[in-house]
């Protein structure tokens, strides 16, 4: 054995076949979020090349005959061949015989290496090749190198399953590879699957590096919100490292050919930060209903100076129906509301000022009559609303406070008007070790103007209102701690009882409208507010006082296991302000019992019950427990109930079935369903929500399938089916929230594989 030194290699030679580990259908990403290209290796051009070989002959100004285990190396370049020639003035090496390349992690073998070193032209005859970059691999006829950043494969497969008969491959008859420009250009592909060709395309765009690019997504083939088949294949335009464009076309083959296209951007100016999405969709006379429908969603958020934004969230549909004839969710089916709106915000130091224009476009359940009570209420518009927000804290000891108001609201059939609103709060927080105390004045002042015109009618009430109100509450608490254990394991154990007293004197406001103001929700935290009502249409008179202990047992290291509280409102006086429809209060409220925690490592639980003491009957319930004892391993039971309104259950789970197929289930039931006016049961049961699947988790790929039924209206349900196919290291083909489906109806959900190249 013997050795030499010669020139050192010319700069690095393109990674040609590196590129491959890219998805092969190009996809989307978050703006900003894409994968990076990797930093160019190290110039080696001034490292010497190191020579061994069994016989070397020749001379080493010119050319070196190199025989029997030869073993050419350069920093992180390898290579190894029976027989190679190396021309000094030509800069140039081939080598024969079983040929092996280990370049950067990257292993090539082959059966005839031709490459000039100093141009980076030449080619590699059967090569096989394995990547360090998603241990990705595949063979060609041949590697034709065009220079240092730029290769083309011929007759080349990529895959990243392991062994020599890959479970899913590309084939394509040329691959053109160009690191500089980021970009591989494939003819005539065909992605195979367990030797079944499932996808060709006579022309192909990538990005080497994973990064976003303009291209086809994955085609998918669906069932749409009504169960009949869809096909839509969408492309892909990046614009802009910011920009980027996708466009749909969804041929549904009960209603026709949809059109659609999301646009998303954000980016930084002089002034400030922008960014913003706008979704348009619309099918050009619907075979079912002979309509053209459509739908618009935008929101968009800019800074006009430093402390000056603007923005807007717009959101509109062609018909009522849209919502249950193309909606894919339970939650976007649900929503009849769809606002549209624009705003400016303004921010000092301590001080802040809005101004917003919006109103509601309602969409009525189609089995909506004036008399079923399924009619959604249309809200008032705010044409303007301004509001105003001061406040400090710690200032000699006082927290303060003010808030102002300006809105002047409009709506096709009720009462119109404008209404200011001025509210000033002051405090004095009183806390020490062990307790606390907190007296605070809060000061209403409330003016309305009404208009006499109210739709076709004439508003006869008074025009002029007003309504000046102060409020006086205490809070305060104490903090007991104890060392204790539970389920075995030493914690501290906190005893925290809570006393909250409010005062605030009756006024008659039966006159006053009801622009925007409801029930607040009655739970542990309204139990220490001032008033029962959100808006500002009503102030709650209160002489009451509200009375909660809460326990916590926490970890040494902070973590807080288990929780109990408890806590109940006293009227001292019945309070008289009351909405229409609103119930007379009792001299006391409900009890609320909370507890929630987590029992073990592998289970918690949430629980909470609202008892009506007066009546000696249970209002409303809840209780969800889950078990999780490993990763894909989830069981969630839930149970609510309210009276006179639902009793639903809930279960749902990801488990495994066998070694590599693992089952996704949900059933959400009414186990009585009750009228819509009254509280009379009409029925035994209905199902809600439920969807089966099945997942196999391959070495590099995963399958999931499933089924999906859920409600759209009152009297209408829907029944969705879908197959995804997920290519470690390439792409999934298939619907795109086949996999949300899973997310957001099994809380505790794993992803089977989150190995894949892009999403």
């Amino acid at each position: 054995m013997s050795w030499f030194s010669a020139h050192p290699f010319p700069p690095r030679q393109p990674r040609a076949l590196y590129v491959l580990a890219s998805a092969a259908i190009a996809t989307s990403a978050p703006l900003y979020a894409q994968t990076v290209p990797p930093a160019p290796h190290p110039d080696e051009s001034t490292l010497p090349i190191t020579i061994r070989a069994e016989d070397i002959n020749g001379r080493p100004d010119r050319q070196l005959n190199l025989a029997r285990d030869v073993e050419l190396t350069r920093g992180q370049t390898r290579l190894r061949a029976d027989t190679a020639c190396y021309l000094v003035v030509e800069d140039q090496v081939t080598a024969t015989g079983n040929v092996n390349m280990w370049r950067f992690g990257d292993r090539y073998k082959g059966d005839e290496l031709q490459l000039n070193l100093e141009s980076g032209k030449g080619y590699l005859l059967r090569p096989e090749y394995r990547l360090q970059l998603n241990n990705a691999q595949g063979n060609a006829s041949r590697i034709d190198f065009l220079g240092e950043d730029v290769a083309v494969v011929r007759e080349g497969t990529y895959s990243t399953c392991e062994g020599p008969d890959p479970d899913w491959y590309l084939r394509s008859s040329t691959l053109r590879l160009d690191s500089g420009r980021d970009v591989g250009l494939a003819g005539n592909t065909v992605l195979y699957f367990k030797d079944v060709p499932i996808l060709a395309t006579p022309a192909l765009s990538f990005s080497l590096s994973g990064a976003r690019r303009s291209g086809w997504l994955a085609p998918t083939v669906d069932f749409g919100s009504k169960g009949k088949a869809e096909v839509m294949v969408p492309y892909y335009f990046n614009i802009a490292p910011n920009r980027d464009l996708t466009v749909f076309p969804r041929l549904m083959f009960d209603r026709g050919l949809q059109l659609g296209a999301t646009g998303r951007y954000l980016g930084v100016t002089e002034r400030g930060a922008y960014n913003g999405e706008t979704h348009v969709e619309g099918l050009r006379h619907d075979r079912e209903t002979g309509t053209d429908r459509w739908r618009v969603d935008s929101i968009h958020t800019q800074s006009l100076a430093p402390n000056w934004s603007y923005g807007w969230n717009l959101h509109a549909a062609s018909d009522n129906e849209y919502p249950s004839d193309f909606s894919r969710t339970v939650a976007a089916s649900a929503e009849r509301q769809l606002l549209r709106e624009v705003r400016t915000d303004l921010v000092g130091q301590y001080w802040s000022l809005s101004a917003r224009a919006q109103n509601y476009q309602v969409l009525q359940d189609p089995a909506a009559t004036p008399t079923n009570g399924l009619t959604v209420p249309r809200p008032y518009d705010r044409l303007p609303q301004i509001n105003f927000h001061a406040g400090r804290y710690d200032v000699a000891g006082f927290d303060w406070a003010f808030d102002a108001e300006a809105v002047s609201f409009w709506h096709p059939d009720w009462v119109r008007g404008n209404r200011a609103v001025a509210v000033g709060q002051v405090s004095y927080p009183i806390v020490r070790p062990g307790w606390f105390v907190t007296p605070k004045v809060i000061s209403h002042h409330t003016r309305y103007d009404l208009d006499r015109s109210m739709g076709g009618t004439t508003y006869t009430g008074p025009t002029k209102l007003s309504r000046s109100l102060n409020t006086f509450s205490l809070d305060s608490g104490l903090v007991f701690e104890r060392e204790a254990s539970l389920f075995g394991r030493g914690v501290t154990q906190t005893l925290e009882p809570r006393l909250f007293y409010v005062y605030t004197p009756y006024k008659d406001q039966s006159l006053f409208p009801n622009f925007d103001t409801g029930r607040a929700g009655f739970n542990y935290a309204q139990l220490f507010s001032e008033n029962r009502y959100v808006g500002a249409d009503r102030v709650s008179d209160a002489n009451q006082l509200t009375a909660a202990v809460v326990s916590r047992y926490i970890q040494p290291d902070g973590a807080e296991r288990l929780r109990l509280a408890f806590g109940q409102r006293i009227y001292f006086d019945e309070p008289r302000v009351r909405l229409p429809g609103e119930p007379v209060h009792q001299s006391r409220s409900d009890v609320l019992l909370a507890a929630s925690g987590r029992i073990s490592e592998t289970w918690s639980f949430d629980s909470g019950v609202q008892y009506d003491a007066t009546g000696s009957n249970l209002y409303s319930s809840n209780l969800s427990t889950q078990w999780q004892p490993a990763r894909m391993k989830v069981l969630n039971a839930e149970y609510r109930y309210q009276r006179d309104s639902f009793r639903n259950v809930d279960f749902s789970g990801q488990w495994p079935i066998s070694a590599r197929w693992y089952g996704v289930g949900r059933v959400s039931y009414a186990l009585r369903s009750y009228g819509v006016v009254g509280a009379t049961p009409v029925g035994k049961g209905k199902l809600l929500d439920s969807l089966v699947g099945l997942e196999y988790k391959a070495d590099c790929w995963t399958f999931r399938m499933g089924a999906q039924r859920f409600v759209t209206a009152a009297q209408t349900t829907t029944t969705s089916a879908f197959f995804q196919l997920e290519l470690n290291g390439l792409s999934r083909l298939g619907p795109g929230d086949a996999l949300g489906a899973f997310t957001r109806s099994v809380p505790g959900y794993t992803q089977l594989n989150t190995s894949v190249g892009r999403p």
